[in-house]
């Protein structure tokens, strides 16, 4: 399977989960949805507010890649989230919107990148200033596990909270042959 291919299909997974996450989450009165579990951000709000804005964060880095993807166009005209200490989205409507739209742009962009352009260069500058230069396929695969990995921490959330996402292997999606 290319890269173009396997990122393409993450971008659907992505969408699928993050769907079903919004979904049961918004089974949740506010008190229980904002309540702080001890998780790493807390509440299932503020999991899901996590992941929106490490997701904007990778995608304004991916913005200025060479290859200038038409698809992060309104990304380059977004605030960038290391200058906004606040909520991006207080409230879950807006947040599940802001979520829908971004996913939205995650799938043009894994339909517009290539293998080649998987294969070049990115240099960004992390939240410490700290300058990196990497192949965008390791990490265009970070940014999904990183979505995985904090979707898993909303689900089991959830789950403490009596909703049932359903289910989220990504198995789910892979056709019969």
């Amino acid at each position: 399977m290319s890269l173009k291919h396997h990122f393409e299909w993450m971008a659907i997974y992505n969408q699928w989960m993050n769907a079903k996450l919004y979904e049961a989450s918004s089974r949740l009165d506010a008190e229980t949805l904002h309540a702080d579990k001890g998780a790493f951000f807390g509440s299932v709000f503020g999991t899901l507010h996590h992941l929106l804005r490490a997701d904007t964060i990778g995608l304004k880095h991916f913005a200025n890649h060479p290859a200038a993807f038409r698809a992060l166009e309104p990304i380059r005209s977004m605030p960038h989230p290391y200058a906004q200490a606040e909520l991006l989205h207080a409230e879950f409507d807006t947040l599940r919107a802001a979520r829908l739209a971004l996913d939205d742009i995650i799938i043009s962009l894994s339909l517009e990148a290539t293998d080649a352009t998987y294969q070049q260069p990115l240099t960004y500058t992390n939240r410490s200033g700290r300058v990196f230069t990497k192949a965008l396929g390791p990490l265009m695969q970070h940014f999904f596990n990183h979505q995985t990995h904090h979707r898993g921490q909303a689900t089991t959330l959830l789950s403490q909270a009596g909703i049932d996402v359903g289910v989220t292997d990504l198995l789910a999606l892979v056709p019969d042959e």
